[in-house]
C-alpha cells in the first residue's frame, strides 16, 4: 500500500491517473521483475482482486435507476450489443483473412469482446469525471459482460459444430445463457434482501456492514455455482437502487472505505502480469491488440449513431473500452477445453493483451473524457 501511495504522488507529477501508477508499481515490485511480492504472497492474496471486483460491479450496477435508464433511453444497450459484436467481427475477419485456423479464429476473436470495468471506473472517480460520455460509458461497461458471455458462447457453439458436424449447438449455447440468468436472478434476490436489511438497520456502520456482507454472500454464492460474479453483484445493486430511497447514503459510506482495497487491487493486478510473453506472441498477439481497439471504437461509434446519441458520445466512448482482464482471462482458461490444441496460444495471446490493455486503457479513457470536455 506504501508503494502504491508512492506511485500515486509520482503519476500525479506526470499528469497520469493514479491506476497507472499502482500497475506499474505492483508489475515492478511483483515475482517477474524485483521479486519484492513473491508468487505466494501473490497467491496467499488472491482474494482481495475477488472481493474488489465485487464492490466495482456494486458501484457500477447502482447507474441502472430505473429513472436515469428512461432518460438515456436505448443507447447503452445498443451501444454495448455493438461494440462488442464489433470487436469479435474485426477480429475474426483480420485473423482468418491472414489465414489463421478458423476455429481458432472463432474462439480468439469471441474473447476480444471482454472489457474490464475496474480501470475505466477508477479514472472516472479520481478525475469526478461528468457528462454524456461518462453517463453512457458506466451502463455500457455493466452489459458488456453479458454481451462477452453469450458472443463466446455462440463463437464456442460454431467452432465446435465445424469440428464435430454432429454437435448440438444448442446445448454448447446452454451453458452461458445459464450462467448469465443465473447470476441475474441470484443477484435480484439478494437486491431485495439487500434493500430489506438496509431499512431495517440504520446505523452508518450497521449499513457498512450489511453492505460488506451482501458483497461476500453475493460471490460466494457465484463461486459455488459457478456464476458470474460481476453480473451478479451489478443486478444486486441495480434492483436495490430501484427499492431503497438510501441507497445514496450507503454508497457514499462505501466509497469511503474502498478506495484501499482498489488500491492493492491493482497493485497485485500490476504484479502478475508478465512482460517476459510479449515477445512470444508474434503477429497473431499484434493483430488480436490492433484489430480488438479497431472493432471497439468502431462498433461504438456504430451503436452510438444508431441510438442517436450525442455527438460527442459518437466520437469518444469507444477510446474508454480498451481495458481488458478477469473475464477475458477466465474465457481464455475456458478455451483450454473447447479447442485443447489451441488452447496454450490463446491464453497467451490474451495474457499479453492484458498487459498492454491494462497500462494504455487507463490512458486512453482519461484523454477521450478529458477530449470529451469531462474532466476539468
Amino acid at each position: 500500500m506504501f508503494l502504491a501511495l508512492f506511485s500515486g504522488k509520482l503519476m500525479k507529477i506526470c499528469k497520469l491517473p493514479n491506476v497507472t501508477g499502482y500497475l506499474l508499481i505492483g508489475l515492478l515490485a511483483g515475482p517477474y521483475c524485483l521479486n519484492v511480492v513473491s508468487e505466494e504472497i501473490l497467491h496467499t492474496l488472491s482474494f482481495i482482486p475477488t472481493i474488489s471486483l465485487g464492490f466495482i460491479a456494486l458501484s457500477i450496477g447502482a447507474e441502472f435507476k430505473l429513472s436515469y435508464l428512461k432518460k438515456v433511453g436505448k443507447a447503452p444497450v445498443v451501444i454495448a450489443i455493438l461494440e462488442g459484436l464489433g470487436a469479435i467481427l474485426v477480429v475474426d475477419a483480420a485473423l482468418i483473412l491472414t489465414g489463421h485456423d478458423i476455429r481458432f479464429s472463432l474462439v480468439l476473436g469471441a474473447i476480444a469482446s471482454a472489457t474490464a470495468p475496474a480501470a475505466t471506473l477508477m479514472v472516472v472517480r479520481q478525475y469526478k469525471a461528468k457528462g454524456p460520455v461518462t453517463s453512457t460509458l458506466l451502463p455500457v461497461v455493466a452489459i458488456d459482460d453479458a454481451v462477452a458471455l453469450m458472443g463466446f458462447g455462440i463463437s464456442v457453439a460454431i467452432a465446435k459444430a465445424l469440428a464435430n458436424p454432429t454437435a448440438s449447438i444448442a446445448s454448447a449455447l446452454i451453458h452461458p445463457i445459464v450462467e448469465i440468468v443465473g447470476a441475474l436472478i441470484v443477484g435480484g434476490l439478494l437486491g431485495v434482501v439487500y434493500a430489506f436489511l438496509i431499512k431495517k438497520f440504520t446505523g452508518r456502520g450497521n449499513r457498512m456492514s450489511v453492505t460488506f456482507a451482501m458483497v461476500f454472500v453475493c460471490l460466494g454464492l457465484c463461486e459455488t455455482f459457478a456464476l458470474s460474479s460481476l453480473l451478479a453483484c451489478m443486478a444486486m445493486s441495480a434492483v436495490f437502487v430501484n427499492l431503497s430511497n438510501e441507497y445514496e447514503t450507503v454508497f457514499s459510506l462505501t466509497d469511503r472505505i474502498t478506495p484501499p482495497l482498489f488500491m492493492l487491487f491493482f497493485f497485485l493486478s500490476g504484479a502478475e502480469l508478465n512482460m517476459g510473453i510479449l515477445s512470444s506472441v508474434g503477429i497473431i498477439g499484434i493483430i488480436y491488440v490492433v484489430f480488438r481497439v479497431i472493432g471497439k471504437v468502431s462498433g461504438a461509434y456504430l451503436g452510438a449513431k444508431v441510438s442517436k446519441a450525442q455527438p460527442v458520445v459518437q466520437k469518444y466512448l469507444g477510446l474508454t473500452l480498451v481495458p481488458q482482464a478477469g473475464v477475458a482471462i477466465g474465457l481464455a482458461t475456458t478455451s483450454m477445453s473447447v479447442v485443447p490444441e489451441f488452447g496454450t496460444q490463446i491464453q497467451t495471446i490474451i495474457l499479453c493483451g492484458t498487459v498492454i490493455y491494462e497500462l494504455i486503457g487507463p490512458l486512453t479513457t482519461k484523454m477521450a473524457l478529458k477530449k470529451a470536455g469531462e474532466i476539468q
